[in-house]
């Protein structure tokens, strides 16, 4: 099932949420609307408003409400790709010139600061001291996996538990939370909003690990950058991990991986080496046990369309070609 059939069912309220996505970034200063408006208008699968709309419609779905979480939450993610492209040199997003490309470094972080701080002010307008709360303690938990991933690079030495816990601060939370808030922003049941949060942490988990395979398998066109970024800026991921595992690869590999950081190689050697391995089908299959969870904690969601819908997010995560 392609993207638009699964959430053609909020397409208007995604397409309010959308044009105020980009009213929210305008009007303060001119330079800085242009940057943060050249992200947003790259595009992104808006998977976090997507899963707060959702989250409502398991209470008392008031999209003035809602929008005041989903907004904000796809402003943090969005500020975090800015930054992200700063520490990771990074030219391309979604397959346009990054704002560091194109404006420099120190224009790329005021950017995302600004991102960032517009966020917290639409966040602001909601009066729940709990939703406050769960989307503050979130915000410490992405800087700390932020801060991993850059003490990781090049790490060869990391294992899965590692890489797990930092793809759940760096990934897995946001979109959790996002599945949560929706639901407390709709004052649906707290049972209901645990279950969501069950469901949106283990599809992010498998969202990420997905992406990070996309990284060695997929094609520039397909992921809007140069496959194998990841390695290239010292990014070990799940596959690089296990197929350090493999007795047979892990010698060459540790040598490849030693010229990429040296400026000597480049990925391709590398990549060759993973997809020789059992490392890409590992990886697959724990997203797979992560979409097997997400599923579970559906089930214990009232049936309704919602919940069919949410079914079929996972399904396409699993299998996504982008």
């Amino acid at each position: 099932m392609k993207r638009m059939q699964i959430f053609g069912m909020l397409s208007k309220d995604m397409d309010q949420i959308e044009k105020e996505l980009y009213r929210s970034v305008q009007g303060d200063d001119e330079l800085l609307a242009e940057t943060s408006l050249h992200l947003l208008k790259a595009g992104g699968k808006r998977l976090r408003p997507v899963f707060v709309l959702m989250g409502g419609k398991f209470g008392q779905y008031d999209l003035e409400k809602l929008k005041r979480v989903a907004i904000p939450l796809e402003l943090i993610h969005s500020s975090s790709l800015v930054h992200d492209d700063v520490i990771d040199d990074a030219e391309l997003r979604r397959g346009e010139l990054t704002v560091k490309a194109k404006w420099g470094d120190k224009i790329a972080m005021y950017t995302g600061d600004y991102i960032y701080a517009k966020a917290l002010v639409i966040a602001s307008e909601l009066q729940n001291p709990r939703i406050h709360q769960i989307l503050s303690k979130a915000m410490v938990e992405m800087s700390i996996g932020e801060m991993e991933q850059i003490r990781d690079f090049f790490n060869s030495g990391q294992s899965v538990r590692h890489y797990l816990r930092r793809i759940r601060r760096k990934t897995a939370l946001l979109i959790a939370i996002s599945c949560e808030l929706g639901a407390l922003a709709a004052d649906a049941e707290p049972e209901t909003a645990r279950l969501l949060y069950n469901y949106g942490y283990n599809v992010g988990m498998a969202f990420q690990i997905r992406d990070d395979l996309l990284d060695l398998s997929g094609t520039e066109k397909q992921i809007g950058k140069p496959p194998g970024s990841d390695m290239r800026q010292g990014n070990i991921t799940l596959p690089v991990i296990y197929s350090l595992e493999d007795s047979r690869l892990r010698t060459p590999l540790l040598d490849e991986l030693a010229l990429i950081r040296s400026g000597q190689a480049g990925v391709g050697r590398a990549i060759d080496l993973i997809l020789s391995g059992d490392g890409i089908h590992r990886a697959e299959e724990l997203a797979s046990r992560y979409i097997d969870k997400a599923l579970a904690a559906l089930e214990q969601l009232p049936v309704n369309k919602t919940r069919r819908n949410l079914r079929d997010i996972a399904y396409f995560v699993t299998g996504r070609a982008y």
